[in-house]
């Protein structure tokens, strides 16, 4: 295997971190800006399937669970983006990568998917790293804020949109199934910032440029970039590669919005992404394999 492959996930990884520095920077509001995130990606993706005839009609279930994967991931970006701006990049994204626990758990109840002795050790770890994070004062007195919640239900949100889109990858190419789920994430928070009266105009010139990033270079370039580097690597091994967002996202936020790191966070950071680690490991680490 040739160096591309790496250099692309490395590429795309960085991409990915960089989106909840803009974010947190807070130029624009974090519901609008998950509209723009979407609907400039779908500014590119959508006419390039067409001219290429790659858009279909799919039969009713198919497109039902497209329609559901792109109402979760859109609202998956909307919670994290006030999640990040209401706390710090860092724990956002930290609890934020929960997302393969939760998946773990889903799997377990329903697709009926036993996950093996290390994905229950790895998802013990995380969530003790997690409690390391925030603190454990907050678990006894329950005293959860809304940026805390809403980056558990963002690890929540994009843990339903893996299982549907791996169930609708099966019959769908990626190129028309992002465009379908793209597509329904822009329409779907549109209606949502209508509802909460969000304004769709007026920012400043940092703050469009910011959002023009955010499509393009965080949820285009990057998951193209990611997507290739899945074609020729190891599934885990990208995934586990993946975990370095949340290491990059917190050197970047440190560098250009002077946000502190405690040592609890990065003690509860390590834990957190030593156990979601473990889970991608094929060897027992407890008893033999069957």
């Amino acid at each position: 295997m040739g160096s591309k492959p790496r250099i692309a996930l490395f590429i795309g990884i960085l991409c990915i971190s960089i989106f909840p520095v803009l974010v947190k920077m807070a130029l624009v509001p974090g519901l609008i800006s998950a509209f723009y995130r979407m609907a400039i990606a779908a500014l590119f993706i959508v006419p390039y399937a067409f001219f290429t005839k790659q858009i279909k009609v799919y039969d009713r279930k198919t497109t039902t669970l497209m329609v559901l994967c792109g109402m979760c991931f859109g609202l998956d970006i909307g919670v994290w983006n006030i999640a990040i701006q209401g706390s710090t990049a860092t724990q956002a994204t930290l609890l934020g990568n929960l997302a393969p626990v939760w998946v773990g758990i889903g799997s377990y109840f329903f697709l009926q998917i036993k996950p093996s002795v290390n994905f229950w050790i790895g998802t013990l770890l995380a969530l003790i790293g997690m409690v390391t994070l925030v603190g454990i004062d907050v678990f006894v007195n329950l005293s959860f804020d809304i940026p805390f919640l809403f980056s558990i239900l963002s690890g929540l949100l994009y843990a339903t949109y893996i299982l549907l889109s791996k169930r609708v990858l099966g019959q769908v190419e990626v190129v028309p199934f992002m465009s379908y789920s793209i597509s329904v994430s822009t329409i779907f928070l549109a209606i949502l910032n209508g509802i909460m009266g969000s304004a769709f105009t007026g920012f400043s010139i940092e703050g469009w440029m910011t959002l023009v990033v955010q499509g393009v270079v965080c949820q285009l370039l990057a998951w193209l970039l990611i997507s290739y580097a899945t074609q020729h690597m190891r599934a885990t091994r990208v995934s586990l590669s993946l975990l370095s967002q949340a290491l990059f996202a917190a050197l970047l936020a440190w560098y250009f919005l002077d946000e502190a790191i405690s040592l609890q966070m990065v003690v509860g950071g390590c834990i957190i992404l030593f156990g979601i680690g473990i889970t991608f490991v094929n060897k027992p680490l407890i008893g033999r394999p069957k």
